[in-house]
């Protein structure tokens, strides 16, 4: 090969590339692959070839990665070992869809490619955060000075705010304000705007570039009316900065006035929209979750059959089909994608993807509906989410851990039997696919930073190599599923679901329930309860308000001393009550502020919760109960005969009570690591209460 062009040099690659690229694509040379590796004689290229045929992708995967990169060594000139992360990219942007991201991971593990790259092209693409320079600058302002007002202000605010909201006030600054006013006086030359600025702006800013109403105008409102009131207030401490941009706000009174009522506008329209959505949510349920069950035990049957064999599910007959590196290879059908045939239609259908997307389209709408997540936190759902607790009567429950989002406060869901069976089928497909729930890293698209390697519940495999699913992902996951039913569900047309409507819906079904909305609060992780009432979208306001109107009279018959802050030495007491009431045996459960009534006598009890783990413990102590008696008979203490007979009859009562906990508790593996000192393994299980979650 030839020697090997400039890396750094973009602009030579790409004029140099071209005359060749045109070349390769015009006469596209028969079985060129073999002859670069026979002429190259690359040792490098040789372990790439050994190496790709274990790599976790189809056959023609693997084949149109080694095409593609032995093409694109062609194109530029280079060998193998001279290939740069920049090249590889400039090569797949001029090849859109091809195969050359399957190379990506391979190169990369044979130190081709610096370490410090992504594993992944696609990752490579990502182009990460920007500086507040750049954001400024997309936007192109024409005023030098007022362009670096914005960029020494904006950076200022960007200590105390996130990349998300950094983002969005850039937008509203100067996309959704100077720029505009630019437009409209190109000779603006500082901040004291004309009144007919002003409004010519408001009105612009009224109507998006596609001719709809703006729906949100308050952004960019209070967004402009901080700037101008920060600069005023920053002028008294720095005058020689920020002195001479002082200028009266553009925003009045009179713009916010209606802010409330525009808020209550919102509201409705979001209620109107959940309205809309809840009866539709269970046909969406019902879908996804008959065509998943629909394609796993077409796949099942499929796995069964021979190359070529046909075989029958649901009345519909089907052939077994492969694809040509497996019709040549036939000892590759068992590591290959599945494929049938529809011998009715003669539609081909690809079965192994088809059931995976569907099974995530499962998965996805699912954990929606059934825990109200956000879809930042369901993409940073992990395996060590999944906890469990065990309660004083020794049955186990399962708990969902979500990790801090939006109130930036961690919360913990107690999972019931659907949820719990959705997420023990996640792991189960993990396990299944890879002996364990990958570790992988994330990128945060609101952050644009990458997340430390964890082992996602929703993650995917790109070009073999697995990612977590993005939070644009599991958009488009949602849009799909409701999409597939418009020929079926014509009403699914003119409307479209979003991850946040099934948040809306899981608050308003749990009110229509009667779970009081102060606890529903604390399952979304809402700060403030006036937000959950915003989003249950069939209470009215009347409704809410006599719900209100009766709290506060029935706290007013209350002594007011009740409503006090407690003391430091009563929360202390009230604590320790909680540590004093574990037993030997168990767990009492006497309210608190009420004293043993039984002397201790906790066999007697009927407070007393038995352990399972302590039902050994129960046979001895009726061994000792039972030589006690025969003493008692033998010396003729008949009192003391009446007594132990009275505490055997309590303990075969707890006794068959914790038997019955016991057999009631079932448990499914769902390979959880093992706690800091604990027990070493897999194995672990978490009770179900009478279900199982896989």
């Amino acid at each position: 090969m030839a020697q090997p062009a400039h890396p750094g040099c973009r602009d030579r690659l790409r004029h140099a590339a071209d005359p060749a690229k045109e070349a390769l694509r015009a006469t596209n040379p028969p079985q060129y692959t073999e002859k670069v590796l026979a002429l190259s004689r690359d040792p490098l290229l040789e372990e790439f070839r050994t190496r790709l045929q274990r790599h976790p992708v189809s056959a023609d995967g693997r084949k149109s990665a080694l095409r593609h990169l032995c093409r694109a060594l062609t194109v530029y000139g280079i060998a193998l070992a001279d290939l740069t992360p920049g090249t590889l990219v400039h090569y797949a942007n001029a090849h859109p869809g091809c195969g050359i991201a399957g190379a990506w991971p391979l190169l990369r593990d044979m130190g081709v490619l610096p370490a410090w790259v992504p594993q992944t092209l696609q990752d490579a693409r990502i182009r990460g955060r920007q500086s507040v320079d750049d954001l400024v600058d997309r936007h192109q302002l024409r005023n030098r000075e007022i362009r670096d007002l914005l960029v020494d202000y904006i950076r200022r605010r960007a200590v105390e705010v996130d990349y998300g909201t950094l983002d969005n006030l850039v937008r509203n600054l100067v996309r959704y304000f100077w720029k505009i006013v630019e437009e409209i006086n190109p000779d603006q030359a500082d901040l004291r705007l004309h009144e007919d600025i002003v409004q010519a702006w408001k009105e612009r800013l009224l109507v998006r570039q596609d001719g709809k109403p703006r729906q949100h105008i308050d952004g960019p409102f209070l967004a402009v009316r901080a700037f101008y009131l920060d600069l005023q207030t920053w002028s008294a401490a720095e005058p020689e900065r920020w002195g001479r941009w002082v200028a009266p706000c553009p925003i009045r009174d009179a713009d916010l006035r209606w802010f409330h009522v525009r808020r209550r506008r919102l509201q409705e329209r979001m209620a109107n929209r959940t309205r809309e959505r809840q009866p539709l949510l269970a046909t969406l349920s019902e879908h996804v979750t008959t065509e998943w069950h629909r394609l796993r035990t077409l796949l099942d049957a499929a796995k069964q059959a021979r190359l070529g064999e046909q075989f029958v599910v649901d009345g519909v007959t089907w052939q077994r089909a492969a694809s040509k590196a497996t019709a040549r290879r036939p000892e590759l059908l068992g590591s290959e994608p599945v494929r049938v045939i529809n011998r009715d239609t003669g539609e081909l259908v690809r079965l192994t993807h088809e059931q995976n997307s569907v099974f995530w389209q499962w998965a996805v709408v699912e954990t929606l509906r059934l825990a109200g997540l956000r879809r930042e936190e369901l993409v940073e759902l992990t395996h060590l989410s999944v906890r469990q607790y065990q309660r004083p009567n020794g049955e186990v429950v399962a708990l969902l851990v979500v990790s801090p989002s939006k109130s930036d406060r961690e919360r913990v869901i107690p999972m019931s039997a659907e949820l719990f069976h959705v997420t023990a089928q996640i792991i189960r497909r993990h396990r299944e696919e890879h002996g364990t729930v990958p570790v992988c890293p994330r990128y945060d698209q609101s952050e644009r930073t990458w997340c430390e390697p964890l082992p996602y519940l929703f993650q995917r495999v790109q070009s073999g190599t697995p990612r977590a699913l993005s939070t644009s992902g599991v958009r488009q996951i949602v849009l799909d599923a409701a999409k597939a039913l418009i020929p079926t569900h014509p009403q699914f047309a003119e409307i479209r679901f979003a991850p946040h409507d099934f948040r809306r819906l899981f608050a308003t079904d749990l009110v229509n329930n009667g779970l009081p909305i102060h606890i529903g609060a604390a399952l979304l992780g809402h700060l403030d309860i006036q937000t959950t009432r915003g989003y249950v979208a069939v209470f009215d306001e009347d409704v809410i308000a006599h719900y209100t109107e009766f709290l506060d009279r029935r706290r007013a018959k209350r002594p007011s001393t009740e409503y006090r802050r407690p003391t430091d030495g009563e929360w202390s007491d009230f604590q320790e009550h909680f540590d004093k009431r574990k037993v030997e045996l168990g767990s009492c459960g006497r309210p608190y502020g009420t004293p043993c009534a039984h002397e201790h006598a906790c066999i007697r009890c009927p407070m007393l919760s038995i352990n399972p783990k302590m039902l050994p413990r129960l046979d001895e102590l009726e061994a000792d109960l039972l030589a006690r008696r025969q003493r008692a008979i033998d010396e003729g203490w008949r009192g003391e005969v009446e007594g132990l007979d009275l505490t055997l009859r309590f303990l075969r009562s707890k006794r068959a009570q914790a038997h019955r906990a016991a057999a009631a508790t079932g448990s499914v593996d769902l390979g959880m690591p093992p706690r800091p000192g604990g027990r070493s393994g897999t194995g672990q299980g978490i009770g179900t209460g009478g279900f199982r979650g896989a």
